[in-house]
C-alpha cells in the first residue's frame, strides 16, 4: 500500500514492477543484473483516484500515460535495484501529489486607467516617429 495524502492510498494490486536490464556503463553488472525498474500504475481503473485527480494525471503525465489508461514510469539512475525502485515509488507520489492539487480560478482583471493612458501615450509618440519617416522636400 502506497500512501499520498490523507484521503488518498494505492493499493498493491494497482501498481506492478517489472526488473529489466539498464542501459549505459556498469561493466559486467549491465549484462547480468536486471537493475532498472519499470513501474506501472492504473491510473484509469483505480477506484482511489477522484475523476479531477484522473484528469490532470492524464495532462501532466503526458507521454508516460499510456492508451489503455496506465502510467509507466522507467527508473535506471542507479547501480541498486532497491534504489532505483524507492525513485520510481518517489516519482508516481510527486505526480499523484501535483494532479491532486487544483488549480486556481483565473480571475479577469481589467487594466487601470493609468495603464490605458501610458499605452496610447507611447502609440501616439510612436506613430509621430513613424510619420517624420517620409520623404524629405528639397525646398532649398
Amino acid at each position: 500500500m502506497l500512501r499520498i495524502d490523507d484521503t488518498i492510498t494505492l493499493e498493491d494490486w494497482e501498481m506492478t514492477e517489472s526488473f529489466i536490464r539498464a542501459s549505459g556503463p556498469g561493466g559486467q553488472n549491465v549484462n547480468k543484473v536486471a537493475t532498472a525498474v519499470e513501474l506501472r500504475f492504473e491510473a484509469a481503473r483505480s477506484p482511489n483516484l477522484p475523476v479531477q485527480v484522473k484528469n490532470r494525471l492524464r495532462r501532466i503525465a503526458g507521454r508516460r500515460w499510456t492508451e489503455d489508461g496506465a502510467i509507466v514510469l522507467k527508473v535506471d539512475e542507479t547501480r541498486s535495484q532497491a534504489r532505483n525502485r524507492e525513485i520510481a515509488r518517489t516519482r508516481l507520489v510527486d505526480l499523484i501529489r501535483e494532479a491532486a492539487v487544483a488549480p486556481k480560478p483565473r480571475r479577469p482583471t481589467r487594466p487601470t486607467p493609468g495603464s490605458i493612458r501610458r499605452r496610447l501615450d507611447s502609440k501616439t509618440r510612436r506613430g509621430a516617429v513613424k510619420a517624420l519617416r517620409g520623404p524629405v522636400d528639397d525646398e532649398t
